[in-house]
C-alpha cells in the first residue's frame, strides 16, 4: 500500500507540473481569461494543493518511514501553515490575505531548488544535512526525476500561481494605501 500511495503522489506531482506550466503559459498569453476562469476558486485551489502537500509530507515521514532532512523541515515550515491559512482565507473569501501568504511558497520554492541542487550533487551537502540520512538521499525516484524536493517545488510553484491570482484579482474591492493615490 505504501508503494501505491507514493506512486499516486508521484503521478499527482506530474499532473501538478503540467498544470503549473499551463497556468504559466496562460498568465503570459491569456491572463484576463485565466483570471475570469478561476475567479473565486484560487484560494480553494491553493488549499487543495497545500493540504495534499502537507498530507503527503506527513505520510512520507510517519507512515513510509522516510526520515526528513533539515532542508525538508525548512520546506515543511513554509508549507504547513499554508494548509490552514489558505483554508481560512478560502472560507472567508479573503483575497486580500493572499498577498500576505505569498512569501511562504516563494521562500519554500527557493529552499526546494537548493534541496534539488544538493540532492543532485550540484552543490556540496551542508554540514547540518550530513547527520542521519542526509539531504542527498533520494527516498523516492519516479520517472527519473520525481523526488521529494521536486514534489515540494511543484506544490510551491502552484501555490505561488494560485495565491498570485487571488492577490491580483481583488480589483475594485481592494482598498488602496495613501501612497498609491
Amino acid at each position: 500500500m505504501t508503494h501505491d500511495t507514493i506512486s499516486v503522489f508521484a503521478v499527482l506531482g506530474v499532473v501538478g507540473q503540467v498544470l503549473a506550466v499551463v497556468i504559466a503559459i496562460l498568465l503570459l498569453f491569456a491572463r484576463d481569461w485565466l483570471r475570469r476562469a478561476v475567479w473565486g476558486y484560487e484560494l480553494w485551489a491553493a488549499f487543495v494543493v497545500s493540504a495534499l502537500a502537507t498530507g503527503g509530507s506527513l505520510f512520507l515521514s510517519d507512515i513510509a518511514g522516510f526520515v526528513p532532512c533539515e532542508l525538508c523541515w525548512f520546506q515543511r515550515i513554509c508549507m504547513y501553515p499554508l494548509s490552514i491559512l489558505t483554508l481560512f482565507a478560502a472560507v472567508h473569501g479573503d483575497y486580500r490575505f493572499a498577498r500576505y501568504l505569498l512569501p511562504l511558497p516563494v521562500v519554500g520554492a527557493c529552499v526546494s531548488i537548493y534541496h534539488l541542487l544538493v540532492e543532485n550533487h550540484v552543490v556540496a551537502t551542508p554540514q547540518a544535512c550530513q547527520v542521519g540520512a542526509g539531504c542527498a538521499v533520494k527516498w523516492i525516484d519516479y520517472f527519473g526525476y520525481m523526488t521529494i524536493p521536486t514534489l515540494a517545488l511543484t506544490a510551491f510553484v502552484l501555490l505561488t500561481e494560485f495565491l498570485g491570482l487571488a492577490a491580483a484579482g481583488g480589483g475594485e474591492d481592494i482598498a488602496t494605501l495613501p501612497a498609491d493615490a
